[in-house]
């Protein structure tokens, strides 16, 4: 069944006018529409299509409020889905142990030649506390902002600020100006 962005977009007008009989016709239309999203992009992983489904409609749900009338309700529609797979695919993807970092960064002849080691545990301890915990969360063990956020009991936003206020320290740091 074709939908149009015509229909899509005056089902979610008139969902957001508080018409629930829209707001559940919405809901139902999108279902096909976000499956055969996910499922061209998640090969190899159809267990995972329908719970993104789902997780995509309570984010339609509960950010309703937030779509502009003026905009197209499908480009809003599918950068909640897409910010959906991307967070699907950080919670699902393969993470290296710290502890395998040292086999990871090795250079043959590196430490014999400039008596220097790359030990980023250390680097991270010349971190605030704060600051190398959200960076090992969310750069390391690959956890999603939101995640690290409800972890640590902080905002979204105080852990993108203390990532960027602590790698920005690192690479001052490494460079040797601070």
């Amino acid at each position: 069944m074709a939908v149009s962005e015509t229909h899509l977009k005056a089902l979610m007008v008139d969902s957001l006018g508080g018409d629930a009989r829209a707001h559940e016709a919405l809901l139902r239309v999108l279902l096909p529409l976000l499956r055969a999203y996910f499922r061209a992009r998640l090969r190899g992983c159809s267990d995972d299509v329908d719970d993104l489904v789902q997780d995509t409609l309570i984010a339609v749900h509960h950010r309703r409020s937030s779509y502009d009338r003026d905009r197209p309700f499908s480009a809003w529609l599918f950068s909640i889905a897409r910010y959906k797979s991307i967070d699907h695919f950080r919670r699902t993807r393969n993470h290296a142990s710290i502890d395998d970092m040292e086999h990871m960064l090795f250079v043959e002849g590196f430490e014999d030649e400039s008596g220097a080691r790359l030990d980023l545990e250390a680097l991270l301890e010349t971190l605030p506390d704060k600051q190398a915990r959200v960076i090992r969360d969310t750069k390391i063990t690959g956890l999603s902002v939101a995640e690290t956020a409800a972890c640590a009991d902080i905002s979204e936003s105080d852990v993108k600020i203390s990532v960027h206020r602590g790698l920005q320290s690192l690479m001052r740091r490494i460079r040797g100006n601070d």
